[in-house]
């Protein structure tokens, strides 16, 4: 990452508690067709989160922390928040000294803008207001959260106002947390009567159909975007008895990461 600073815009994207095998299953089935389009090999790769609920994944992705391979052994991170000590900071890592990677990016003249979906980017508290004011622009409303169906679409046309409004040499940084997966989803399956695993896959389905369009407005600016996806951590649907997250279970701890370079006008 260290030598695309500056030349590339940057796409961080959070399928906020989207399970790794849902995600797998559905991309190795066609399902997802605009995702597995752009994943490399057209699969997910197999990771684990930093931290079993959304306040706390975020704070560490965003120190440098994103999800570990599963594989044994030291893995080189993308980039990373400097500190001494530090061993997973390789030659291709992109050392800032800053606490962020918003603020570090801000520093190398990115504008950073953060499209917020659940709770704790809804600026409504002082606590919904620590991670979306790390960046230069945030916007949330409630068409964006978790009981919006067109939570998604909210959020692109509000991005596309903003990628207009942005002068167009200035470097970008545009982090999308989307709440569609995350619990009420039953809506995205007609006559469900209550959350579970398929409606969880329909919400994905869901999202892959407005992915499109969200590569098409980050690479139409005419600069080639590194593009993050994952999920920040899963969630139960009765596994062993547990119904949720913010708890130790492998379904937890176990989400889809991808990175991958989009070229100027990708769609």
């Amino acid at each position: 990452m260290r030598s695309l600073i500056g030349s590339h815009d940057i796409l961080m994207v959070t399928l906020d508690t989207l399970r790794y095998d849902v995600a797998a299953e559905l991309a190795a089935t066609g399902r997802t067709p605009a995702l597995a389009r752009v994943l490399p090999d057209g699969r997910w790769e197999r990771r684990h989160s930093p931290a079993s609920f959304t306040y706390a994944a975020h704070h560490a992705f965003f120190a440098g922390f994103l999800p570990t391979p599963d594989s044994p052994g030291g893995h080189e991170r993308l980039y990373a928040a400097a500190f001494p000590g530090s061993e997973t900071a390789g030659p291709d890592t992109w050392v800032f000294d800053a606490p962020d990677l918003p603020t570090a990016l801000a520093k190398e003249g990115y504008h950073t803008l953060c499209l917020g979906g659940v709770g704790f980017f809804n600026r409504r508290t002082a606590l919904g207001d620590v991670l979306p004011g790390l960046f230069t622009e945030a916007h949330w409303e409630p068409s964006f959260g978790v009981t919006a169906p067109d939570c998604l679409g909210a959020q692109l046309d509000r991005l596309s106002r903003s990628i207009t409004a942005l002068p167009a040499g200035q470097p970008l940084f545009t982090f999308l947390n989307v709440a569609a997966m995350h619990q009420p989803n039953r809506h995205y399956l007609p006559g469900c009567p209550s959350d579970g695993r398929d409606s969880h896959a329909a919400a994905l389905e869901y999202v892959d159909g407005r992915m499109a369009r969200l590569f098409e407005l980050v690479s139409g600016r005419g600069r080639p975007v590194l593009t993050i996806l994952c999920s920040d951590h899963g969630t139960a649907y009765g596994e062993d008895g547990h119904t949720g997250h913010r708890f130790g279970h492998e379904i937890v701890w176990t989400v889809p990461y991808a990175q991958f370079v989009l070229a100027p006008g990708a769609s």
